[in-house]
C-alpha cells in the first residue's frame, strides 16, 4: 500500500520547524503571538495546492480544512487535529534542524552548544531507533516536534488521500490551531463549522502509543495583599507580601505533590509564574490530578498552607483564586470506546505494538472531548519536548502517517 509512496512528512516538517510559532502565556491577545500565523499561512497554501478547496485561516488563527468523501457509505465525519505553536519553556527562534542519518547508538553532539548530547543512556527510547534517520536542533533551540510533527504528519496524509483515490474514506476534518502550549488552543473552535463527528489529535511519543487520559486541570492564582511603608520608618508597620510567598513557596512539599518528586499516576501543586512588590505579589499555580475530585483536595491544601503563612501578618490578607482548565478526556472516551477502539486496530495495521498511555498533560483533545468531540491523542514520535536535546525520526513520522491513513479506511469499512 506504502511501498511506492514517497512521504512527505519529514520534508515538510524540517521546513515547518524553520518557521518561529512560539507561544507567549503573558499575552492577553489570540492568537498570543502573531507569528504562529506564519506557518498557518504556509500550511492553508499547501493544502489548496493539493486540491483541497475551502483550505484558510480564520480571524482567530485557525486552519480548517475538508478532504470530501469518496465512498458511497455514511461515514461519520473525523477530524484530525494538531497545534502549531512551540512552548515557551525554550526558545523556538532560527531553529537549525539536523538529521543524523543511519544512527548507531552513538552519542549526538549538537555543534551550536556543544554542552548539549543526546546519549542513548540518558534516552533509552534511542534504542528503538537503530538504523533510523534521527533529527534534532543544533544546540541552541528546541526542535519544535511538539507539535510540527503532528501538523507534517497530517498534511502527509491529506497529500496521500488526495493523490490515491482509490483509498476509501469518509469526510475528514483538518484543524491546525494556535496556543496550545498556552492552555488556550481551542478557546475559539467553532464546531459547527468544523462539522466533525469524532477527532483524533496527533501530540503523543513514541510509535504505537495511544493516549485515551489525560490529567484533569486547575489553575490557581493567590494574590497577598501585604501593607507598604517607607523603608525607613517601617518598623512595626511594613508587612512584605514578598516575604510571605516566600513562605508560602517555602512551605510546599518537598517529596511529593510536585512534578520533581510525582510520576504515573500521582499530581502535583506546581508554582510557575510570581511577581510583585512588596505591597502586593502574585503566586500562580497549577494544580493537577488524574481524578477530577483530587483537584479540590489539593487546591484545599494549598489554601491551608497560603492561610498560615498570611495568618501570622494580622494586616495582611489575600485572595484565593481557582480557575478550571481542563478534565480528564477520558471521562467522554470511556462512553465512546469504539473511537479509542479503531485506533488500536489502525496502529496493529502499521506494524506497530499498541502501547496505552495516561498523559501527565493535557491536549487539545481534553478540551474538544468535553466540547462534544470525543478525541483521543495518537503518537506522532515526538521525544525530549520542550528541551535542546528534543528529537524524532524520520520513521516513527512515516508510520505515523500510515496509521491515520489505515484509521480512516477502519471508519469508512465499519460504517
Amino acid at each position: 500500500m506504502f511501498e511506492s509512496y514517497q512521504f512527505t512528512a519529514a520534508e515538510r516538517f524540517l521546513r515547518y520547524v524553520q518557521v518561529d510559532t512560539q507561544s507567549d502565556p503573558q499575552s492577553s491577545s489570540f492568537p498570543s503571538t502573531e507569528k504562529q500565523r506564519n506557518l498557518s499561512k504556509i500550511l492553508v497554501d499547501e493544502l489548496k495546492q493539493m486540491g483541497i478547496a475551502d483550505a484558510h485561516l480564520d480571524e482567530w488563527g485557525y486552519v480548517y480544512a475538508t478532504i470530501p468523501s469518496n465512498t458511497d457509505k455514511k461515514v461519520p465525519v473525523i477530524c484530525f487535529c494538531a497545534h502549531v505553536d512551540t512552548a515557551p519553556d525554550c526558545s523556538g527562534t532560527n531553529v537549525r534542524p539536523l538529521v543524523h542519518k543511519n544512527y548507531r547508538g552513538e552519542d549526538i553532539v549538537l555543534p551550536d552548544d556543544q554542552s548539549q548530547v543526546l546519549r542513548l543512556s540518558e534516552y533509552p527510547y534511542l534504542q528503538t531507533q537503530i538504523g533510523n534517520d534521527i533529527i534534532t536542533a543544533s544546540g541552541t533551540t528546541l526542535l519544535g516536534s511538539d507539535d510540527k510533527a503532528g501538523v507534517a504528519e497530517i498534511m502527509d496524509m491529506a497529500n496521500y488521500l488526495m493523490k490515491n483515490n482509490d483509498v476509501r474514506h469518509g469526510e475528514i476534518k483538518i484543524l491546525f490551531t494556535p496556543d496550545e502550549e498556552v492552555g488556550k488552543g481551542v478557546k475559539h473552535v467553532d464546531l459547527k463549522k468544523l462539522g466533525a463527528d469524532f477527532g483524533y489529535t496527533l501530540d503523543g511519543g513514541e510509535a504505537g502509543s495511544l493516549e485515551d487520559e489525560t490529567f484533569s486541570a486547575d489553575g490557581v492564582q493567590v494574590i497577598i495583599h501585604g501593607v507598604i511603608a517607607h523603608p525607613g520608618y517601617a518598623k512595626d508597620k511594613m508587612v512584605n507580601a514578598m516575604k510571605i510567598a516566600g513562605r508560602i513557596l517555602d512551605a510546599l512539599p518537598k517529596d511529593r505533590l510536585s512534578p520533581e518528586s510525582t510520576e504515573g499516576e500521582r499530581g502535583f501543586i506546581h508554582p510557575v509564574r510570581v511577581e510583585g512588590i512588596a505591597e502586593k505579589c502574585t503566586i500562580e499555580f497549577i494544580i493537577r490530578d488524574f481524578e477530577t475530585r483530587g483537584l479540590k483536595k489539593k487546591e484545599d491544601f494549598l489554601r491551608t498552607l497560603v492561610e498560615e503563612a498570611v495568618r501570622v501578618h494580622h494586616k495582611a490578607s489575600f485572595e484565593y483564586i481557582v480557575t478550571e482548565q481542563y478534565r480528564n478526556m477520558k471521562e467522554v472516551l470511556d462512553v465512546n470506546t469504539h473511537v479509542v477502539d479503531y485506533a488500536r486496530e489502525a496502529i496493529e495495521r502499521a506494524g506497530l505494538k499498541v502501547k496505552m498511555e495516561s498523559i501527565r498533560g493535557g491536549t487539545d483533545g481534553s478540551r474538544l472531548s468535553f466540547m462534544g468531540l470525543p478525541c483521543p491523542n495518537l503518537f506522532a514520535g515526538e521525544q525530549a519536548i520542550h528541551s535542546k536535546l528534543e528529537f524524532i525520526s524520520v520513521q516513527d513520522m512515516n508510520k505515523a502517517v500510515e496509521t491515520i491513513i489505515h484509521l480512516v479506511q477502519i471508519w469508512e469499512e465499519k460504517s
